[in-house]
């Protein structure tokens, strides 16, 4: 399994090359809108995800690292 953004652009750009196939039926095409509905409710968590880890970046480069304890995913693996 691949884990980064660009992998989650690539999977957005194929859904939506597979929604604009214009020889889906009408089932096919329900289908693939029910699975569209799924990708971007986890790509919205996936990338809010995101923009919390990169604030709390922001929060450590801008304040030094008093904030740590507090931030434990940035910590250091032991």
């Amino acid at each position: 399994m691949k884990n980064k953004l660009t992998d989650l652009n690539n999977h957005l750009f194929a859904q939506l090359e597979r929604l604009s196939d214009e020889g889906l039926s009408l089932e096919q095409i329900e289908q693939e809108a029910k699975r569209a509905d799924a990708i971007v409710s986890i790509s919205d968590q996936i990338m809010r995800n995101a923009d919390l880890s990169l604030r709390a970046c922001k929060l450590v480069a801008d304040h030094g690292d008093r904030f740590l304890n507090h931030l434990p995913m940035l910590a250091k693996p032991e």
